[in-house]
């Protein structure tokens, strides 16, 4: 398992519910974050977005639009694609952390994580990326990766990269085998193979081939 502790962050200090809106608007200016975190006394109280902050009345309190703060966060245990799911969920570059007594400790940054998944064997090994798709009720993972081996390939990584209409798309990266035997394959397991692109991926091409990573990045 990754850890992605080394990466939590304490450059920016919170936001204290007692600052106007003007002077939280001033440290949005200077800074790329789409929220901060708002604390008191050591505890998360929510995230005041970027976009929010600028339609209110600068002369009042953050604690006057309490009621407008975004209630997201992940705690030290989170594992790094939670960690990863939790900021396209939520639309942030930004994320709180908080400890096992709901005690602020700092936040990670989008592109630290998505760092970390550049350096997976996902993106990092030779392979090819392949992806399928079959109905919701009738994939498994165990299934793809028993597809996969009997055909001597090797599983470096999978993802659900969309789900619409009760069918499911998964993005596949194969490794130690051309792509055109394994796609037969699922084909005669009942996949709808969408695209195979064999040789190296990296990850710009991967970008191209997935909206769900796409989300990351561009956030």
């Amino acid at each position: 398992m990754m850890n992605i502790l080394s990466y939590i962050n304490n450059d920016i200090v919170p936001i204290s519910p007692n600052l106007t809106v003007n002077m939280v608007c001033e440290t949005f200016d200077g800074h790329t974050f789409t929220h901060m975190p708002v604390v008191e006394d050591g505890y998360l109280l929510g995230n005041i977005s970027e976009d929010d902050i600028k339609g209110c009345d600068e002369e009042k309190l953050v604690k006057d639009y309490q009621y407008a703060l975004d209630a997201f966060f992940v705690r030290k245990d989170t594992n790094w694609i939670d960690v990863l799911e939790a900021f396209a969920q939520n639309n942030a570059n930004i994320m709180p952390v908080i400890d096992d007594d709901n005690v602020y400790v700092g936040y990670y940054e989008l592109i630290d994580i998505v760092g970390l998944f550049k350096e997976t064997p996902f993106l990092n090994e030779p392979g090819g990326i392949l992806i399928i798709e079959k109905g919701s009720q009738d994939y498994s993972f165990s299934e793809i990766s028993q597809i996969v081996e009997s055909d001597n390939g090797k599983l470096l990584g999978a993802f659900i990269s969309e789900i619409r209409d009760e069918v499911t798309q998964i993005t596949l990266k194969v490794g130690n085998i051309g792509l055109n035997t394994v796609m037969q394959t699922f084909r005669r397991y009942n996949y709808n193979v969408v695209s195979g692109n064999d040789d190296d991926i990296y990850l710009e091409d991967l970008k191209e081939r997935s909206n769900y990573l796409k989300k990351f990045l561009n956030i």
